[in-house]
């Protein structure tokens, strides 16, 4: 009970950092695109790191509870990684994105996980659920453990000083925080939610739920609560919850991405969440090529976005 109650508070704050650093994939691919920087990548690229070094200690200490299942790199992968691309481009945010979009007051993007539990339940009705395949968890994070301490806790000290600076400024209860000290708070509540109930991100609840697979399900749904809750109290206390209908378009919109999220969550599996806070840290191929897959994909969907409104736009004589 009491770990389940640590989780719990772990997931709220993981949801109210989503919703005050609007940490999403495409957000910061779009940062990338239009703006031509990497500052939002980066930081989603610390909290992997973060995630790693947690889990490089306790695998050292003896108190890693599991390893996460790895699964075989093959053409579906980088066609799901496509598929979640889109998905997230036609929604207008990603798995996360859709968690800061909701506490920022935007009821459509609810549609978004309930989307991808849709999609993981179309998945799973079309077979395409047995096409990936576990192989041995091999880890070299976790395998050299002791090799790769030193580098990422010294990447995750450095990470945690400057929040922790960031409090002490006071700039912790800011509206917006920087994207760096979100992804940092992300990163180590995913850590502590890993070592007390196993390994949670919201979109393999949603997708076993769909499956009537995993255990505690009742549980685990209420993290699912509870990282909504977050995300909504990070509105509220930044005054962004305000009452507005949502448009046919972004009901469509985020409906229809968020169905395309979970179908090619389940080709790889995993939606961002996943990859990025666990497929990523432990060096896993197939998350790699995923992530890699889907972020190509939402640049080069932004690219053709962008330009298709440059030549719209008005020519100057």
């Amino acid at each position: 009970m009491v770990g389940l109650a640590v989780a719990i508070v772990c997931a709220a704050l993981m949801g109210f950092a989503i919703q005050r650093g609007g940490t999403c994939l495409v957000a910061a691919i779009d940062e990338a695109v239009s703006k031509r920087t990497i500052n939002r990548l980066l930081a989603l690229a610390e909290a992997s790191a973060l995630v790693a070094a947690g889990m490089v200690t306790a695998q050292i200490f003896g108190i890693l509870p599991m390893t996460p299942h790895a699964f075989a790199l093959t053409g579906w992968t980088i066609v799901g990684g496509m598929i979640m691309g889109l998905g997230a481009y036609v929604a207008g945010a990603c798995v996360f994105g859709a968690i800061a979009r909701i506490g920022n007051g935007e009821p459509a993007y609810f549609l978004v996980p309930l989307g991808f539990f849709l999609g993981c339940v179309a998945a799973l009705r079309l077979g395409m659920t047995r096409l990936p395949h576990i192989v041995a968890a091999h880890s070299p994070v976790l395998a050299d453990a002791l090799l790769f301490a030193g580098p990422l806790l010294a990447i995750a000290a450095w990470r945690l000083w400057h929040t922790v600076h960031a409090v002490r400024r006071r700039d912790f209860a800011a509206y917006v925080w920087s994207p760096h000290v979100a992804t940092g708070v992300i990163g180590v509540t995913f850590v502590i939610l890993f070592l007390v109930v196993g390994a949670w991100n919201y979109t393999d609840y949603l997708a076993e739920a769909a499956r009537h697979m995993g255990s505690r399900l009742s549980d685990r749904g209420l993290l699912l609560l509870a990282l909504f809750g977050g995300a909504l109290l990070g509105g509220w206390t930044a005054g962004r919850i305000k009452p507005a209908r949502p448009t046919a378009a972004a009901i469509a919109r985020c409906l229809a991405g968020g169905v395309m999220l979970g179908l090619g969550g389940s080709l790889v599996p995993g939606a961002n969440d996943g990859l990025l806070l666990l497929g990523l840290p432990l060096l896993y191929p197939h998350a790699w090529v995923a992530f890699a897959s889907m972020l190509l994909t939402i640049a080069a969907a932004l690219l053709v976005q962008q330009r298709a409104t440059m030549a719209r736009e008005p020519r100057l004589a």
